[in-house]
């Protein structure tokens, strides 16, 4: 098999080093260039152990002239990953950039969201979303290619089957701490978030314009932050009812390799994907059963994604309407 020549920028942060494991251990990537300013000049193998005799490469500098491969992953913040994309594609790179820089098509609403300018508006056009299991062939074909950020997977794989009959969207998340990236800020000392949970980002959280683009609709969206090292949970509320969605589900994902639909019993959580193993792949689980009290219920477990934010997520789908709602239960 003839191998990619992959570079990494930003490779020495959470996204980045979650790109490390998977590529090392794919059999048509050989990942030819780690950059990082911190740790320009040391192994790679020093820094992060684990990946210790897995790859004997150093760590180089950024500047964008300088970035080898053919193919070239960006693990930077949103307006400086912009920036590189520019300078990569003008000497021919094809581009992943795991920053939020072009997964919008309007520089307006990305200037609403994330209060400035686009760097690069010109590029957003060209830009393919990076969701496989709806852009695949565009991807295939995609010089620069926007990876989803970690609460718009989620959500978006957890409503896609059923979202032609859903009319209201009601989304609370959960994230670990790991989703604001490797960087030290009083809010994410473990005394801050241990022991702790709290609403952030409302009513306007940065994911929001992505995912109501993505589905094409307005939803109400109030992400958490919980003391999990990784890891998301999505709770979505979807009306009118689906009397079985299962079979919707099994259909959409029937040949997306990557998202399985278990049996009805299955009940995700967030432990079960927290500890996914070494060499496993991204993959999305979902399971779906229905409760007693008429309302089906839909859980959606997704393993590992090399997503803006490293995040594993589990996403709980319950479907309602106002005919099967019960009566409040009064004293």
């Amino acid at each position: 098999m003839t191998k990619t020549k992959i570079g990494i920028v930003g490779a020495s942060g959470y996204s980045g080093q979650e790109l490390i494991r998977l590529l090392l251990r794919h059999p048509g990537a050989d990942i030819v260039c780690f950059t990082s300013r911190q740790y320009s000049g040391r192994a790679v193998g020093e820094v992060f152990p684990a990946f210790r005799g897995l790859t004997d490469a150093k760590f180089v500098e950024s500047a964008p002239d300088a970035v080898a491969g053919d193919v070239v992953f960006l693990a930077l913040p949103h307006g400086v990953a912009a920036e590189y994309a520019v300078a990569l594609l003008t000497r021919g790179k094809r581009v992943i950039d795991l920053s939020a820089d072009f997964r919008l098509k309007s520089a307006a609403t990305y200037k609403e969201f994330y209060e400035h300018d686009h760097p690069a508006p010109t590029l957003l056009t060209q830009a393919v979303y990076g969701l496989p299991e709806r852009y695949r062939a565009e991807i295939k074909q995609a010089q620069l290619v926007a990876c989803p950020g970690c609460y718009p997977t989620s959500i978006i794989l957890g409503v896609l089957p059923v979202l032609s009959q859903a009319n209201k969207i009601l989304v609370s998340s959960l994230s670990g701490v790991s989703g604001a990236g490797r960087k030290a800020a009083e809010e994410y000392l473990f005394a801050e978030c241990n022991e702790s949970a709290r609403a952030y980002g409302v009513p306007k959280h940065r994911h929001l314009s992505e995912i109501e683009e993505q589905l094409g609709r307005t939803i109400s969206f109030t992400p958490h932050l919980v003391p999990l090292n990784r890891g998301i949970v999505s709770t979505i509320y979807i009306e009118p009812g689906v009397p079985d969605p299962l079979p919707l589900y099994r259909k959409f994902y029937l040949h997306e390799r990557f998202v399985r639909v278990t049996e009805r019993v299955e009940i995700a959580c967030a432990s079960s994907i927290q500890s996914v193993p070494a060499a496993a792949p991204s993959f999305a689980r979902i399971s779906i059963r229905n409760e007693n009290r008429g309302a089906p219920l839909a859980s959606l477990s997704t393993g590992t994604t090399a997503d803006s934010c490293r995040q594993p997520s589990v996403s709980w789908l319950v479907f309602g309407s106002k005919s099967t709602r019960r009566a409040p239960v009064t004293a």
